[in-house]
């Protein structure tokens, strides 16, 4: 009977602290959002961070968009062959693509990329004691730090994903024209009449919730991590973890909103 006891009282923890952390990352966006509306607004952070995430971020987002796109137009092709629907594969790249992979993929490489990079600098300013100085200096560590990367990751990952959807639908298009023997003029001709405008606007929304969250979690986990180098080593992994839930759950509800219909 303790045992039984022991592993409630241990679920019990381990909610209590979920929704401990959930409120704690709350706040914490809140007051950095917050300053986006109170002057001073720190423009060299931002572009910084605007550079970082967006233009160093485009040659992965491109490799993994263009061999995705390629992807499934092969294993789209094995699936339709055996119902002579080949046709319907440009329609597939171009919905998949649009929808889905281009900003579940391109959030996730950036996870991994920026956010870890983000959680490490930070983490490192907190165990050296700079964020301390910077208080020390008059100056908010948060509309320092945290502010221009929020905004700064929100902008710059929608225009990675429109590479990664331009990329993703040529992958496509290579692979069915040069591999699958496709008419080039058929499959363009096919993905312009499946194109439709409300899935790119989705996917570019989506974009922009999943850059201020992947930013979000490196900035908390960089802020509050502790404990020397194997704190910012715990903090780092923590926060691409973190992100990479948090995308894919807000993409499952982002597109049970807009197109459970």
């Amino acid at each position: 009977m303790d045992k039984i006891l022991d592993f409630i009282a241990g679920i019990g923890r381990t909610l209590l602290d979920m929704v401990r952390m959930a409120g704690q990352v709350t706040l914490f966006g809140l007051l950095a959002v917050s300053h986006l509306v109170r002057p001073p607004f720190y423009w060299r952070t931002f572009w910084g961070s605007l550079v970082e995430i967006g233009f160093f971020s485009l040659p992965v987002v491109a490799l993994t968009a263009l061999f995705s796109g390629g992807v499934i137009a092969l294993q789209s092709y094995t699936g339709f062959a055996q119902y002579h629907a080949q046709s319907a594969i440009a329609g597939i790249v171009i919905l998949a693509v649009t929808r889905e992979l281009g900003p579940v993929l391109a959030g996730l490489m950036v996870a991994g990329r920026v956010g870890a990079a983000m959680s490490a600098e930070i983490g490192t300013m907190r165990v050296t004691n700079q964020i301390d100085a910077l208080s020390t200096l008059s100056t908010n560590p948060i509309k320092y730090l945290v502010t221009p990367r929020l905004l700064a990751g929100t902008l710059a990952l929608p225009f990675l994903v429109i590479v990664a959807d331009i990329l993703g639908v040529m992958g496509g298009f290579i692979v069915c024209v040069m591999k699958l023997n496709f008419v080039p003029q058929a499959y363009i001709s096919a993905t312009l009449s499946s194109f439709k405008m409300m899935d790119v606007t989705v996917g570019l929304a989506k974009a922009a919730i999943f850059g201020f969250l992947i930013a979000l979690m490196g900035c908390y986990h960089g802020y509050h991590s502790r404990g020397g180098a194997e704190g910012v080593g715990a903090a780092t992994t923590a926060a691409v973890v973190a992100a990479s839930i948090l995308l894919l759950t807000f993409d499952y509800l982002l597109t049970d909103v807009f197109f459970s219909q």
